[in-house]
């Protein structure tokens, strides 16, 4: 938003700099991130093998953490599911681990009913939720047309939406949807995966509905939502809601003051972490089915929390 109304003036304005302040933790923190251990923990190998059902049948040889700690170790490294096949041998055969590996066909067909949990945090303070969403690419029979005959045809993607803590930057919640879900049809069941007191919920315009008011109110009544209302948007008649004294305020003292003041500009945070995902996991699922993606988004966003909790730059303007 600060663009737009600076945007006559932009080229006067100063790009600011920051420095890192903990470079030595966070440069170990980086390292750390390409230890086999941090992946294949411990606690993985001693649960790999799956329980027995108690029910008549084949049983499963491979638990869900095992299918999950294998597509993990996919996107990290970024190779294909016979590589990473491979690459589980040779760990196993490395750390002399007594372990079956799932093949790629395995490992392809649990994935699609992979059921991934959250995980559990103990919080003593209460939530301040991001929420966003983003496109990740998916390559399908449209784009093979446009390289083989050079048709021009619609972009084939998915909808990745986000809940991001605003103090630690993990990813508290998930989905992904077809391209025509909307934002605020998929607020309440980010809602749904957070088991914390949220106190305050941000998000941008696209948000701006009182579908996302009526779903807060119902599950966190305490909850502020810090959403900036449309420019056309007209304050009610009855009752003062939260969005009545946004428009009140962004009417007094204008909308840059209203976002400094409500701590709208934290939802830069979300999209930092939506670019960390694009960058660090990639721009495009590999999966070719909605539940496998569906698993592969999911899991990709325990391997970035994973990798938050190693470290993260803390950074300080220097200009």
């Amino acid at each position: 938003m600060p663009y737009k109304f600076n945007e006559t003036r932009r080229h006067k304005i100063p790009k600011a700099k920051y420095r890192v302040t903990n470079w030595p933790e966070y440069d170990a923190a980086l390292v750390r991130r390409g230890s086999l251990t941090v992946w294949l923990t411990e606690e993985a190998v001693a649960a790999w093998q799956a329980p027995a059902t108690g029910k008549r049948g084949g049983q499963p040889i491979y638990s869900a953490i095992a299918i999950e700690t294998s597509l993990a170790l996919r996107l990290v490294f970024h190779q294909p599911l016979r590589q990473t096949e491979g690459l589980l041998r040779s760990i196993a055969d490395v750390l002399k681990i007594d372990i079956a590996i799932p093949d790629h066909t395995t490992l392809s067909r649990r994935g699609g009913g992979l059921t991934i949990l959250p995980k559990r945090i103990h919080r003593t303070e209460p939530l301040h939720l991001l929420v966003d969403s983003t496109g990740l690419k998916i390559y399908g029979e449209g784009e093979w047309l446009d390289q083989k005959h050079g048709i021009r045809s619609r972009r084939g993607w998915r909808k990745l939406h986000l809940g991001v803590d605003a103090d630690t930057h993990e990813i508290v919640a998930v989905e992904l949807t077809p391209d025509d879900v909307g934002d605020i049809a998929e607020l309440p069941d980010l809602l749904d995966q957070i088991d914390a007191d949220v106190a305050s919920i941000t998000a941008d315009g696209a948000y701006d509905g009182q579908v996302v008011y009526d779903a807060v109110a119902e599950r966190h009544p305490k909850a502020a939502v810090i959403v900036p209302p449309r420019i056309t948007a007209v304050a009610g008649e009855t009752t003062a809601s939260q969005r009545d004294k946004h428009l009140t305020t962004i009417a007094k003292h204008g909308r840059m003051s209203w976002q400094r003041s409500s701590g709208y500009n934290r939802r830069s945070l979300v999209e930092t972490t939506m670019f960390r995902y694009k960058t660090i996991i990639g721009r495009r699922l590999h999966a070719r089915t909605l539940s496998n993606q569906r698993t592969e988004a999911k899991v990709g966003c325990h391997v970035l929390n994973r990798m938050t909790g190693l470290g993260m730059p803390v950074s300080a303007r220097i200009r």
